[in-house]
This record gives C-alpha cells, sequence and structure tokens, in this order.
C-alpha cells in the first residue's frame, strides 16, 4: 500500500467518523471523545519509541501538567473572569514542552533501560507532586472543573466537544505526519536505526532526540487540556504510572513507527477496555494476554497485520518470491 492510498484511507476513515459520531448516544460520543484524546498522546509517545527508538515511561506527566493547568486556571486563578480555551491550550502546550526541554536534559544522555528508567522516575515526580501539593492540586480528590468555556459555540455539548477534539487530533496527525516525512523526522529514523554511524556523518543526535522528546511533551501538555475538559474533573490518577503503562502499549498494540498505529491502539485499549469490564470481573487478564500475544505474534503491531498477509499471500502465490521477499 501506497503513502497516498494510506493517506486516502486514514482521511476516509476520519470524514467517516465525523459523520456517523453525533448520531450515536452520548456514551459512545465521550469514549470516541477520550480515545480520540488519548490517540494525540500516544503519537506524541510514538515521535520517542517508534521514530527516535526512545522507550518512555513517564508520558502521563505531560498529561498531567496540561490537564491541572486548566483545571487550577479555571477555579485558583480565574479572577472572576475565565481564561480562553485557546491560551489554556497554548499554555498547556508550552508548560509541557517547557518541562520536557527540563526532563530531557537529563534522560537524553540514557539510552534503553536507562532511559527508561529515568523517564520513569521523572514521571512519579510529577506524581508526587500532584498528589502532595494539597493546597494547589487538591492532593488525592483533585479538582473538579466548573465547566467548559464557550469561544463562539458551546462547549458543554458533548457533540461540539467531540468536533473540537476530532480537529485537535486532525491537525496533530498532520503536524506529527509533516514532522516524521521531513529532513529532520528521517534523521531520527537514522538515530533509531544506528545512532553511532549517524554521528560518523556529522549529525548531533543528542540534540536531535532532545527536541523530539520536547516535541513529544508539548503534544502531550495538548492532550492533557483536552483530557481535562473532557472529563471534568482532574486527579493523580491521570498522571499515575499506570497511565504511561497503558500509552506504551498503545503505540506498541496498534505499531510502532506509524503515527496511525498508535491512534488505533487507543481506540482498540479503550474500547476494549469499556467493553471487557462490562462481561467479565477479570477483564484486566484478558486485556493483559491481548497484549502478551500481540507482542509475541505482532511485533508490528495491528498496522503490521496488512504487510504480514500481503507477503503470505505472495508466499502461497509465488514460492520463489517467498525467499526473496524484497524483490516483490
Amino acid at each position: 500500500m501506497t503513502s497516498r492510498t494510506k493517506a486516502v484511507a486514514v482521511a476516509g476513515v476520519l470524514l467517516g467518523l465525523a459523520l456517523i459520531a453525533p448520531f450515536t448516544d452520548a456514551f459512545v460520543i465521550l469514549l470516541i471523545t477520550r480515545a480520540l484524546i488519548l490517540a494525540i498522546l500516544a503519537m506524541s509517545l510514538d515521535i520517542l519509541l517508534g521514530f527516535t527508538g526512545l522507550p518512555s515511561l513517564g508520558q502521563a506527566a505531560y498529561l498531567g501538567i496540561g490537564a491541572y493547568l486548566t483545571a487550577i486556571l479555571a477555579t485558583k486563578f480565574n479572577f472572576g473572569l475565565g481564561w480562553s480555551f485557546w491560551v489554556v491550550v497554548v499554555l498547556g502546550i508550552l508548560l509541557a514542552a517547557a518541562t520536557a526541554a527540563f526532563f530531557g536534559l537529563f534522560a537524553v544522555r540514557a539510552s534503553g533501560v536507562y532511559f527508561l528508567m529515568i523517564t520513569l522516575a521523572l514521571g512519579q515526580c510529577v506524581w508526587g507532586l500532584a498528589y502532595r501539593w494539597n493546597s494547589m492540586t487538591g492532593g488525592d480528590n483533585g479538582i473538579n472543573l466548573p465547566g467548559r468555556p464557550a469561544f463562539g459555540i458551546q462547549l458543554s455539548s458533548d457533540v461540539a466537544y467531540f468536533y473540537v477534539v476530532f480537529g485537535f487530533f486532525a491537525l496533530s496527525l498532520l503536524m506529527l505526519y509533516v514532522l516524521v516525512k521531513s529532513p529532520f523526522g528521517r534523521s531520527l529514523e537514522g538515530i533509531r536505526e544506528r545512532e553511532v554511524r549517524m554521528r560518523t556523518l556529522g549529525y548531533n543526535t543528542w540534540l536531535h532526540k532532545y527536541l523530539a522528546f520536547i516535541i513529544a511533551g508539548g503534544f502531550g501538555g495538548l492532550a492533557g487540556v483536552l483530557w481535562a475538559h473532557a472529563n471534568g474533573h482532574v486527579s493523580p490518577e491521570d498522571v499515575v504510572l499506570t497511565t504511561s503503562v497503558d500509552a506504551l502499549l498503545m503505540v506498541v498494540l496498534g505499531g510502532p513507527g506509524t503515527l496511525v498505529g498508535g491512534a488505533i491502539g487507543a481506540a482498540a485499549v479503550l474500547f476494549l477496555r469499556e467493553y471487557l469490564s462490562t462481561l467479565v470481573a477479570w477483564w484486566q487478564y484478558v486485556l493483559g494476554a491481548v497484549y502478551i500475544l500481540t507482542i509475541l505474534y505482532l511485533p508490528d503491531g495491528l498496522m503490521g497485520v496488512a504487510t504480514r498477509l500481503r507477503r503470505s499471500s505472495i508466499a502461497l502465490g509465488r514460492p520463489e518470491d517467498a525467499k526473496h521477499p524484497v524483490i516483490s
């Protein structure tokens, strides 16, 4: 499947989603909205994991920063005037990116499991701050938002807010796609495959990874602002380690290095969780089994199923090509 064909397929799916969603019930609309927000978070992580080769366990920290900033501005620093939705979005992105810039000074110097552990520790610092700073974050109780703001349209309507989130998701997907197809994105893939060779060629690999880390943090902050308005409540549960693990599993399940795979993984995880929890009390084990089977038998994620099927059909139809799949 060519890049143009993939782009047309993605555009068709998004158009169908935009047309069908308003005719579903309120719970399904809210579920789709949350899936789109988590898809932005998963795509931000995919920039690190799939394209740069940096597995992070701290992405929930930037989601929490954007979410808590939204809640704090709406409740504690409202000044009786109310903050513009767009101003909060920009501030959430900037604060999350600034935090990522600070964290990146420590994390990007490491690689592999050491990078994983450092991001885990930094993410836990944000969780500890959210949990312990009662006067600002509400501690374990969290913060309840007074309601969604309005900017020409009333966001209190779940359908209206769905379209706002849908627009942010489509824009994020487009921006990240342009990024990964740019020379900068290609250099990230080169670092993922052979960092030593990229350094030999004269690339400042540390700077490239550092910039990717900041970009991922910024998009994580955007997801946090949207997440706060979607739920109407922010708590330490939003920045707990489980949220980072879920984001990592979304990328792995959908397919690292594809962007769209992260979105598919986010939708699959969220819908499976909601559906399985209504069927069996031990749904966590079923979901865990799905993760394990995916890692063992679908290392390229759900996005790799089409490629595997194509190779299998070639092997069955033309056995001689199975020995030389590159020729096909």
